[in-house]
């Protein structure tokens, strides 16, 4: 070493040793241990686990390396979206015995690696379809020993890789939002403990994966108000031409018969033409022979045929209907008998008589008097087991049932439904094989009578004071009676087909209505109700499963 010094001088011994020293710190450095990273005051940690109790909040200073949490006894209830978004390589999440009654849509979100999650004995009652989304390598979960009353529909959809789900403790209402559990119970490749139902009765302490999908009763309809046309109407007529919809509606304060025609593109109704009509009742279309008619029937001023012209696009008047035969109409009913077309009008004043007009060649003709000077008020025709019906109701009366003769061609007197006397209107359905008859009353109930082979029977008898119309009308499987009132809203009953009885179902805030009319349109299933006092309204009906 003194040699060294020797040879060099004291500039060079000063460089080498400051050399020497770097190294030395530099081998220092290298072998002191890692810093231990942060942990916050009420949690434990060592460097890839957090064991917390009593937080006040998901910790926020935790390493990033750390793949286990526990959060016990926490002092916070609900877990924020992104909560956990801070620990992405998290493995393992447990969240049992705290007091958490809301988690977030996002709650986990960013935990892509997330493959246990327990939250257990929290004092939750619901989650959202999107709880768990981002969970894609979760294979294990428990929400046992919670309040859970349903689970949303989907809701484990984002688990594609879940093997064990436990749902024990909790207290399931077994009811329709329920029935997609059972089904993905019974499909699914995931272990789920048996989970039993709290309610409703009669499934009480029933296992969910037992269930019967036959059980669960979760489809519903509903009649929603879709268009408002801002005029009164008093009868309303749908009907099919050259392929396109079309509804005509009588309108005496707007002095005509109206033809709307169905927008497929808009999916509303859009006005098309009007037929002056000053005092109009009626308004009823006749497509014969690819031609297109108009009956315009009036209390005053005479009745009319209109005919379409399609070289001109306007109605021209065709005929009159005779004035000393027809004298003030209240109804009129178009049908085919044997391929030839008929019409009759009701007529309701003391002097006229209800009568039936048949289509020959170029003009309708007058074919048979039926009825005179009863007032009549109302016309159904029934084609059933092929024997043409006509049921004529009147205000003097109870109605008169007519059959058609076809050795005559004519209507023949059959009977009388001698139950109701003064019967508004009357209408007709068939539920299975039997048929039934449906009577408006203004005074008093109305009726439901069903045909017993030689007599009808009442079967229900339905308050409708001031009522002037009813029509049962079928959607898809549904059966319905819209039964309207001067005085009260108006009512829709569904056929209960175990009872085989109406039962009330819906309230309409349709008053005085006129008439009712069912039209499907498209995918749309339109109800209308044409008011003497107020706008005419078209409710849609919508088929609502309770299980989504």
């Amino acid at each position: 070493m003194a040699g060294l010094r020797a040879r060099l001088g004291p500039g060079r011994r000063l460089l080498v040793l400051s050399t020497l020293g770097f190294c030395l710190m530099l081998q220092a450095s290298a072998k002191k241990p890692p810093k231990t990273p942060p942990c916050p005051p009420s949690c434990s940690c060592t460097r890839d686990t957090a064991f917390c109790v009593d937080s006040k909040a998901v910790p926020k200073n935790l390493p990033s390396e750390v793949i286990s949490l526990t959060l016990v006894n926490a002092a916070f209830s609900e877990i924020q979206d992104g909560a956990f978004s801070h620990l992405p390589l998290l493995q393992f999440l447990l969240l049992n015995s705290n007091k958490f009654t809301l988690i977030g849509d996002n709650a986990f979100i960013g935990l892509s690696h997330l493959q246990y999650l327990f939250i257990e004995n929290n004092d939750i009652w619901a989650l959202s379809k999107f709880t768990f989304r981002g969970l894609k390598s979760l294979t294990h979960l428990s929400l046992a020993n919670n309040n859970l009353q349903t689970l949303p529909r989907d809701i484990f959809r984002p688990l594609d890789i879940l093997s064990d789900l436990d749902l024990r403790g909790n207290a399931l209402n077994c009811d329709c939002k329920v029935k997609w559990l059972v089904e993905w119970l019974a499909h699914t490749n995931t272990t789920v403990a048996p989970i039993y139902c709290a309610s409703p009765p009669r499934f009480q302490e029933h296992k969910v994966q037992d269930l019967p999908l036959r059980e669960f009763d979760c489809i519903t309809t509903d009649f929603v108000l879709y268009q408002t046309l801002s005029f009164p109407a008093v009868s309303a007529e749908p009907f099919l031409y050259s392929s396109d919809l079309y509804l005509a509606l009588a309108q005496p304060g707007a002095s005509a018969c109206t033809i709307l025609k169905w927008d497929y593109v808009e999916r509303q109704l859009r006005d098309y033409d009007r037929i002056p009509a000053p005092s109009a009742v009626h308004c009823k279309p006749m497509v014969v022979d690819s031609q297109l008619y108009v009956i315009v029937a009036q209390l005053f001023g005479g009745s009319y045929i209109y005919h379409w012209d399609p070289n001109t696009t306007r109605f021209t008047k065709l005929q009159d209907i005779d004035p000393q035969r027809v004298r003030k109409p209240n109804d009129l009913e178009a049908f085919r008998i044997d391929g030839d077309w008929y019409f009759a009008v009701a007529d309701s004043s003391k002097a006229g008589a209800t009568s039936l007009y048949r289509w020959h060649q170029n003009g309708f003709y007058s074919h048979q008097a039926l009825h005179a000077w009863h007032r009549d008020t109302d016309l159904e025709f029934v084609d059933g087991e092929g024997k043409p019906r006509l049921i004529v109701s009147s205000s003097s009366q109870a109605p008169v049932i007519y059959q058609w003769s076809r050795s005559q061609k004519q209507f023949v007197a059959q009977g009388e439904v001698t139950q109701v006397p003064d019967a508004q209107a009357v209408k007709h359905f068939r539920a299975g094989r039997d048929s039934y008859l449906c009577l408006s009353r203004y005074i008093g109930d109305s009726k439901i009578l069903r045909w017993e082979g030689t007599r009808f029977s009442e079967v229900q008898a339905l308050p409708s004071r001031g009522s002037l119309a009813l029509q049962p009308f079928l959607v898809g499987g549904h059966r319905y009676l819209a039964l309207g009132s001067d005085f009260s809203f108006t009512q829709i009953y569904q056929w209960d087909e175990g009872r085989q009885k109406f039962v009330r179902f819906q309230e309409l805030a349709v008053q005085a209505p006129r008439a009712f009319c069912y039209m499907p349109a498209g995918d749309a299933q339109l109800l209308l109700a044409p008011s003497f006092k107020g706008q005419t309204l078209v409710y849609r009906h919508v088929v609502v499963d309770l299980s989504a």
